[in-house]
């Protein structure tokens, strides 16, 4: 369950915070309006106001401010064009369809466009019902801009006092999905679950988990000004470092389900790294809560018993009844469990006072850890072409508008053509899969608001107790639009019936109506989703490749980090961040695929092990550098870094042949014969050789390597396989 979900956790999140602020906003200046004005009057400025709350995401105030004034500047306009034009049936059907390609061409600049493109649709779908005389039509944008321009600045005023507390709300929703994650990796220790889907379900929690921690550091690194930031700057670092840990901790369950499926100890394992998940828990809700966060969970049952099980097993091992690798395993496991606690620990006193200086690489330009959003003109000219998703997602909205209009023109009763139009808008998405989903979302949920709103009108009459259910809806539309979307949709149902009886009292038989276009709408945008569709699987063979591509860089970075060729690991975390960032967006394109029709299915089986094997790389090379970190006295170098040098040579060489590959087209390279791992290279002397052998960690970096070698080649067998469907 998503932790906003929680009553407990809720109220204190960003997302309850953007409701509450927007809810006030909105409502407030209605009723302040009101004292001066009539109802249609304030709601005109309320209607201002609620589109430019769209925008009012959590952000930096820089970026709030650009995001907000866009949108309302594009929303006036959008307001003042399609009131000119509503006397003129004929004019208007075409300016829609106008308006809704260019505003749908917007999506070209990413997700945080999205609201700004259902602003403009939505300001589009309640002005298209006003036909007004040129006067009257400046006068109804004048007082629209006005509500917008001045929720813009009560937006600002607030988010500035709140400043803080929003970056403490967004770290700790990303707290929150490590400790979700590291939940997973607990039942990775049950042998009742099944070792494959818990793997796929891990990678699809660090979907997630990637995009919230991505939120953190546009928030966190961009200039900390006091020593509450630094403190914020600190547990970031330290969620970061215990991420890393845990991805180095991951180990060859496979093994230890085998040869301990009988023995305690795996449940033991699996109960110390739950706690550990409650222990994050609890930090996240101390930061949520502007608090300091100490210790309260008790490890010592759960390790006295490991403990326990250990030294039985070292009998075991003497006794000839469990193999030496599988113990060697088990206590490695076991030591980088702990290790994580300890670091754990040190999260907790990282939320108490600040602790010292920040990292070294806080000098540096951050610019490549955040994210990067331009407006450029040249980016939607380039997009307006055939072949573009964006382009042809413009087309077929547009094409759905036309037909909605069409269809509201048919009705018995009076038009609501604006109902159906905003349906639309609401259902249609740019992938099959949100389209689907919306769908179901918006169908239940304005059924479920329409009967809400009918018993609310049958009992309460007043205009003040109506602005009250008014405001709990205005509040509860934006805080669950990101964490379901269904209670949105219920709210946001009831919020625009109640508005609608506030300026039409006597106006509930509307409700029976708003449902059937409702219905109309879905099944207008469900029609229209099959027209010029982008399936998911045309954009496979590029992504396939940048993986590979981000794989080989992150590699390379991993490997002069642990040769110590290069100073920090500035460098190496930047390429982890893009290789888990072209992992997750294949992923995501994976589970948007399989929302789709089944003949659009594209070898998913092969595409899930290659997003597995591929995340295992990640987590082999942490783990072979916390393994150097930790057994740094007495290692032999020069042995090291031949092993490191020919490992990365073979395993470069392994994601090259997989590029090849996923062309079946394209002449092959002959593969490379895999070294051995425990080959120091024909160069290396007799005594460096024998040293290494001696070397306590000599063996877990060959086994490590080994495990490199069998992911990386599973690569580039998945690889071919993906290229042979494609193609096919």
């Amino acid at each position: 369950m998503h932790y906003a979900l929680d009553l407990r956790t809720f109220l204190f999140s960003h997302y309850f915070y953007t409701g509450l602020r927007i809810a006030t906003g909105v409502v407030g200046l209605t009723l302040l309006v009101l004292q001066f004005t009539d109802l249609p009057t304030a709601m005109t400025v309320c209607i201002g106001a609620l589109s430019t709350s769209l925008m009012d995401l959590p952000s930096t105030l820089r970026h709030k401010f650009n995001e907000m004034l866009s949108s309302v500047l594009i929303c006036t306009a959008v307001t003042l064009i399609i009131s000119l034009c509503a006397p003129f049936h004929w004019l208007l059907s075409g300016m829609l369809v106008i308006v809704t390609f260019l505003a749908s061409m917007m999506l070209v600049y990413g997700k945080k466009a999205m609201p700004l493109q259902f602003s403009a649709l939505f300001v589009m779908t309640l002005a298209m019902e006003n036909a007004m005389s040129v006067p009257q039509a400046l006068f109804h944008t004048g007082l629209f801009l006005s509500g917008g321009l001045i929720y813009l600045a009560y937006s600002m005023t607030v988010s500035w006092f709140l400043r803080s507390r929003i970056k403490q709300q967004v770290l700790a929703e990303a707290l929150f999905e490590l400790a979700r994650y590291i939940n997973i990796k607990a039942d990775f220790y049950d042998i009742h679950m099944d070792l494959n889907s818990q793997f796929n379900t891990l990678v699809r929690q660090q979907i997630v988990l990637a995009e919230k921690q991505q939120a953190s550091r546009d928030l966190i690194l961009r200039d900390p000004k006091n020593e509450q930031d630094t403190i914020l700057v600190q547990v970031h670092f330290g969620m970061f470092d215990l991420y890393e840990h845990i991805l180095s901790a991951h180990t060859d369950y496979a093994i230890l389900r085998q040869h301990l499926a009988d023995a305690d100890v795996l449940t033991y394992l699996r109960d110390l790294v739950s706690k550990a998940a409650s222990d994050i828990e609890s930090i996240a809700y101390a930061v949520t809560r502007k608090r300091a966060s100490f210790a309260s969970i008790n490890y010592k049952a759960e390790m006295r018993s490991i403990e326990a099980e250990l030294q039985q097993l070292q009998q075991d091992s003497l006794a000839g009844k469990l193999s030496e690798e599988t113990l060697d395993i088990l206590r490695a496991t076991y030591i980088k469990i702990c290790d994580a606690i300890d670091m754990i620990g040190q999260l907790h006193h990282a939320t108490q006072s600040v602790q010292g200086p920040l990292p070294v690489f806080m000098s540096k330009d951050m610019t490549p850890f955040l994210t990067q959003q331009k407006y450029q003109l040249g980016v939607l000219v380039s997009n307006l072409r055939w072949q573009s998703p964006t382009f042809r997602f413009a087309i077929r909205a547009a094409l759905a508008i036309s037909c909605g209009l069409l269809a509201a023109d048919s009705l018995p009763y009076a038009g609501h053509g604006y109902w159906i139009v905003l349906t639309i808008a609401i259902i249609l998405k740019p992938s099959f899969s949100q389209t689907k989903q919306r769908r179901s979302d918006r169908l239940i949920g304005t059924l479920i608001g329409c009967v809400a709103t009918a018993l609310i009108l049958r009992f309460v009459h007043e205009p003040i107790a109506l602005l009250g259910f008014m405001f709990m809806a205005t509040a509860a539309a934006p805080a669950f639009i990101y964490v379901k979307y269904r209670y949105t949709a219920i709210a946001a149902s009831m919020q625009i019936l109640l508005q609608i009886n506030l300026v039409i009292p006597s106006s509930g038989h509307v409700i029976g109506e708003r449902l059937i276009d409702t219905l109309i709408g879905a099944v207008i945008a469900t029609a229209f989703s099959f027209v010029l569709p982008s399936w998911e699987y045309r954009t496979l063979p590029q992504l396939v490749r940048n993986v590979l591509k981000s794989n080989q860089r992150f590699l390379e970075a991993g490997s002069n980090l642990l040769q110590g060729k290069v100073r920090d690991d500035f460098i190496y975390r930047v390429c982890r961040k893009r290789f888990l960032d072209s992992i997750s967006e294949l992923a995501s394109t994976l589970v948007r695929m399989l929302d789709e029709p089944l003949s659009k299915h594209r070898a998913v089986e092969n595409l899930n092990q290659f997003i597995v094997h591929n995340y295992l790389v990640i987590a082999h090379i942490a783990a072979l550098r916390m393994l150097l970190r930790r057994n740094a006295e007495g290692m032999p170098h020069e042995a090291v870094n031949l092993q490191l040098d020919a490992a990365t040579a073979h395993v470069r060489k392994t994601l090259e042949l997989a590029e090849q590959v996923l062309n079946p087209a394209a002449p092959l390279a002959a593969p490379s014969a895999s070294p051995m791992p425990g080959d120091v290279g024909a160069s290396g002397a007799t005594g460096e050789a024998a040293q290494a052998a001696n070397w306590s960690a000599w063996y877990p970096l060959q086994r490590r390597v080994e495990q490199l070698y069998e992911d990386t080649e599973k690569i580039a067998v998945n690889s071919a396989a993906i290229g042979r469907i494609l193609a096919a």
